[in-house]
């Protein structure tokens, strides 16, 4: 075994490398966090450097801000290449600290998830701003981190979740058949980092347990058998889900839940916690809002400063596990939008009936006019008695009627008289599948307005 001791927090590490049942032992003199997380919220909220749209980040933007890390961080960031993609896209390893404890952090493994890389930008110009405050002086003396912002450049490059040969990177940890797994595998076998940030996003159906709650941070401490045993290593990792627990229900209460934890053995964190590198999935679901960027971006900010901290400083050995386990677990009931309560007209030549509309929606990115955008594709998924189901908004339709949107340029306040479905079917129809493109109307003697328009 290797026996390293650091000076900050008083902090002993016993570390056998390589090995999933790591002896990781830590005794510390109790220590107070360097900060709040209302804090690095307010320091974000001030100084952060990201995308405000993340999804628009192409590769290319991607190698311009890690030239700039570069030459503003001269003497505190090291780049390099590790590898390249299936069509020649540069992967990149950034690492800066100088400390015993190697910390790995990897995000974009799945081209379509890019909150986490948008974050790491941000804590890379932090650390640069504040290298010489006690908190950022102690992490960097305490930690020598290594990052790989964007794993799947390929998959960045079309929005899209698998590489170029169309394989999830995340289930190719035994085989090896992808060059994008292949350079996270040589490099985390150089390095041999105890700990590691495995960095994702999920889909916004996901609810933290039954709450109707979105679950906006899911954290695990990833297994590495199908027994889910407790190693020094894996115990560690839920001491650190605890911590960004911690950290992040004062900012977003009920909104921070636990992912499945069962055994994937084709998967890289489960693998890597195997050979030696205790995993810490961090997965980043949906918030209620129009532009939900920055508030995503913002939390894994917070998460993963507060996290380092606590391992630099010893922190960490004091949290209580139990914060982790009694996490509300992960289900997909979650809605982007449910019309309670309404009269569905369905525009099908079917009489009105009262129901409940559930929608759900996805986002994309297209190219228009040469650029990038976003679009938001949502659908209709389910009618009926769903008022146990949650949202991300929900529209009392007591007492109106819901009917397809037949005239894309009604806007409310206007005065309609409903067309004869039963004469004409309508082009699109309210039905399990259909586009969600609504409205909302209140009767006003035969005629009806127009109260709300449901489109996206």
């Amino acid at each position: 075994m290797n026996r390293v001791t650091r000076a900050a927090g008083a902090l002993i590490l016993v570390i056998a490398a390589g090995c999933s049942h790591a002896g990781v032992q830590v005794t510390t003199r109790p220590m107070s966090p360097s900060f709040t997380p209302q804090q690095m919220a307010d320091a974000w909220d001030k100084e952060h450097v990201s995308w405000p749209v993340p999804p628009l980040v192409r590769h290319a933007d991607i190698e311009t801000r890690l030239g700039e890390v570069q030459r503003t961080g001269v003497d505190l960031f090291q780049v390099e290449g590790i590898g390249r993609s299936v069509e020649g896209r540069s992967i990149n390893h950034v690492w800066f600290g100088t400390g015993p404890l190697h910390v790995m952090l990897w995000s974009q493994m799945h081209g379509d998830e890019p909150t986490a890389t948008a974050a790491l930008f941000d804590i890379f110009d932090y650390v640069r701003r504040h290298r010489t405050e006690p908190a950022i002086a102690r992490m960097l003396a305490a930690l020598t981190l290594h990052v790989v912002p964007m794993l799947n450049p390929d998959g960045a490059e079309r929005f899209q979740r698998r590489n170029a040969q169309g394989i999830d990177i995340n289930r190719d940890a035994l085989r090896l058949q992808t060059p994008e797994g292949l350079a996270l595998k040589a490099l985390r076998d150089r390095v041999k980092a105890p700990i590691g940030f495995n960095l994702h996003n999920q889909g916004w159906r996901t609810e933290a347990g039954k709450t109707g709650q979105p679950a906006t941070i899911s954290l695990l401490s990833v297994a590495f058998d199908e027994a889910r045993t407790e190693s020094p290593g894996r115990l560690l990792t839920k001491k650190i889900c605890a911590v960004i627990r911690d950290a992040l229900e004062p900012l977003a209460p009920g909104r921070v839940a636990r992912y499945d934890d069962e055994f994937e053995v084709r998967a890289f964190g489960d693998n890597l916690t195997k050979w030696g590198t205790s995993v810490v999935l961090i997965e980043t679901g949906a918030w209620p809002a129009a532009e939900p960027d920055p508030y995503l971006v913002r939390l894994n900010f917070v998460a993963v400063m507060t996290a380092l901290d606590a391992l630099a400083i010893g922190r960490v050995d004091g949290a209580d596990k139990r914060r982790y386990e009694t996490l509300p677990v992960n289900e997909t009931n979650l809605f982007y939008a449910l019309i309670l309560s309404g009269t569905v007209a369905p525009g099908s030549g079917v009489a009105p009936f009262v129901a409940d509309v559930g929608i759900v929606a996805t986002r994309g990115v297209r190219i228009v006019d040469g650029q990038r955008v976003t679009r938001l594709s949502a659908r209709i998924d389910d009618l009926g008695d769903l008022h146990t189901m949650g949202a991300l908004e929900s529209i009392d339709a007591t007492g109106l009627l819901v009917a397809p949107l037949w005239d894309p340029s009604l806007k409310a306040g206007d005065v309609v008289t409903l067309p004869d479905w039963k004469a004409k079917r309508a082009a699109r129809i309210i039905a399990q599948g259909e586009p969600a493109e609504l409205v909302l109307l209140k009767a006003i003697g035969d005629q009806y307005r127009v109260e709300k328009v449901v489109r996206y």
